[in-house]
């Protein structure tokens, strides 16, 4: 076993990289675990080890486990210098923004008043108007503002993903 150094960004690409490399022996397993044989055709079976296929998957599953494990402790455990928020409530917190910022943006793109455009309504002469219950222009602060805080958060994020640093046995 061997202790190595991450950053969270580092440690994220590791674990990309480690799945691409479980993915190729799954992919490599497909294709070999069985082989089409015809009458009084001679053997030549593809190289395959089920026993080296499983064990090399669980070396890579058991390294991946340890891994996402330490960046979950990192996220739980470091908190943001300016926010004063650990990772993981940032990333909480981001997706509520996120949310917001969806419901908002539908808010503040109204128009505190509208004409209705109601086609059921035939030749009626009556002109009829819609009018936003709320304040369209603090929709629209309230937007910007979510928008801000999103930038933020994520540059604060994407500072201590690049520079803090933990330590994992793998």
């Amino acid at each position: 076993m061997m202790t190595k150094t991450f950053t969270s960004a580092s440690a994220n690409k590791c674990l990309r990289s480690l799945q691409d490399e479980k993915d190729f022996l799954l992919e490599t397993e497909l294709k070999s675990c069985v082989y089409e044989l015809a009458l009084g055709e001679e053997a030549d079976p593809p190289k395959y080890s089920y026993e080296e296929t499983r064990a090399a998957v669980e070396n890579i599953d058991a390294r991946m486990l340890k891994l996402r494990h330490a960046v979950h402790l990192f996220n739980a455990h470091t908190v943001l210098p300016e926010s004063g928020i650990t990772i993981d409530e940032a990333l909480v917190r981001m997706a509520q923004l996120n949310q917001q910022k969806r419901r908002l943006a539908g808010l503040r793109a109204r128009s505190p008043k509208e004409r209705a455009s109601r086609y059921y309504l035939g030749d009626s002469n009556v002109v009829e108007y819609v009018y936003a219950n709320y304040d369209v222009a603090q929709a629209d602060k309230d937007y910007r503002a979510a928008c801000e805080e999103i930038s933020r958060l994520q540059l604060e994020l994407d500072l201590v993903n690049q520079t803090q640093t933990f330590e994992v046995d793998l």
